[in-house]
């Protein structure tokens, strides 16, 4: 039986070929769509733990520093500062604005955050490249955003020069992110009045000043994530449509070779063949075709599709392994397809009755 259905792979081998590459461009789809949805994922997280506070004060109403920042005197991280457990605060700007390289560079307007932080401050992320921002009109750019050290760069109209390069910051949906002086920053949107939208402590206060309230980084991830849910949500209803789109291609083929061995069926059945055992074959070659599918699937989404996401994506280990799972599934469901056609044959069939 096994034998028989190795030679009916190679038989058909256009055929199976051909549903082969449009399984596995459906599985390398869904592949990619989960890798994105890791990203947006892991972009709360990942930005906190980058500015690592241990707890935000903000304008009592406000649901998040990142998401709906009110503007808050800058002074007052003097005030939280002497609050009991707090060892230090410090004034942040978080808003999202516009970048474009300077005349002269290739590029276009692109959406971005930035990031305004005092300089010296303990909150700047770990440059890959360059040094950080040591005085007004310098940024440290996100990797994302494929600038250069020495490069520059309008942000909000002001001009900034490039001077260190940092991974990992990017967050809403992906944006590439800047972090400068915070001179620079209220200068863009406060006229260069000394405010910020935020204070991020090192401890955690008991109370806050009159009018402010505190938010642990658990909630400000929280309500970061929410910003993505429909996103993450779209993603995962495409993936269920790619999966049911991968077991119709493979289904079909297993039909169509289930009609065209109707004939091979009988003579098995005739000579003492169970509907089990047809059902096996059928099965294995439901299986070897979404595993070719899948294994080509990892190779076509890691090293053709991810590098075409402009901000990237998070491979995960566990992906491979719910494809594999996810491949398994899809070859034995489609096996289905061609049962009826297996249990109902005739076995007179195999000698010109039936």
């Amino acid at each position: 039986m096994w034998l028989l259905t190795l030679r009916d792979l190679q038989w058909r081998r256009r055929r199976f070929l051909i549903a082969v590459l449009a399984t596995a461009i459906a599985f390398a789809m869904s592949l990619l769509m989960s890798w994105v949805n890791a990203r947006l994922h892991n972009e709360p997280g990942n930005i906190l733990d980058v500015l690592g506070a241990d707890a935000w004060v903000v304008e009592i109403g406000t649901t998040g520093p990142f998401t709906a920042s009110k503007v808050l005197p800058a002074q007052i991280a003097e005030e939280v500062k002497t609050l009991p457990d707090v060892t230090d605060a410090e004034p942040v700007v978080l808003l999202h604005s516009t970048a474009k390289p300077t005349a002269g560079r290739k590029g276009s307007v692109r959406d971005v955050n930035v990031i305004g932080l005092r300089v010296g401050s303990i909150r700047v992320p770990s440059v890959s490249e360059g040094r950080q921002a040591v005085a007004p009109g310098e940024a440290v750019a996100d990797t994302a955003m494929g600038l250069e050290v020495g490069q520059r760069v309008g942000v909000a109209g002001r001009p900034l020069q490039v001077v260190g390069l940092a991974e990992g910051i990017s967050y809403y949906f992906a944006a590439p992110t800047f972090v400068v002086p915070i001179e620079d920053v209220q200068a863009m949107s406060f006229a260069g009045q000394p405010f910020a939208t935020a204070v991020a402590t090192e401890g955690i206060p008991r109370s806050s000043p009159p009018g402010l309230q505190v938010m642990s980084p658990s909630e400000v991830e929280e309500d970061l994530a929410r910003i993505l849910a429909s996103s993450t949500q779209t993603i995962g209803i495409l993936n269920v449509l790619l999966l049911v789109m991968a077991i119709g291609i493979i289904s079909s083929i297993v039909y169509l070779s289930a009609l065209e061995r109707t004939r091979d069926f009988a003579v098995l059945k005739a000579t003492g063949a169970s509907s089990g055992a047809l059902l096996a074959g059928l099965v294995v070659q439901a299986v070897a075709l979404s595993t070719v599918a899948a294994v080509l699937a990892a190779v076509l989404a890691r090293v053709v599709l991810a590098p075409l996401i402009p901000f990237g994506v998070d491979v995960t280990v566990s992906s491979f392994v719910t494809l594999a799972v996810l491949a398994l599934v899809v070859g034995v469901l489609a096996s289905l397809a061609g049962l009826r056609q297996a249990v109902r044959v005739d076995p007179a069939l195999a000698f010109g009755g039936g």
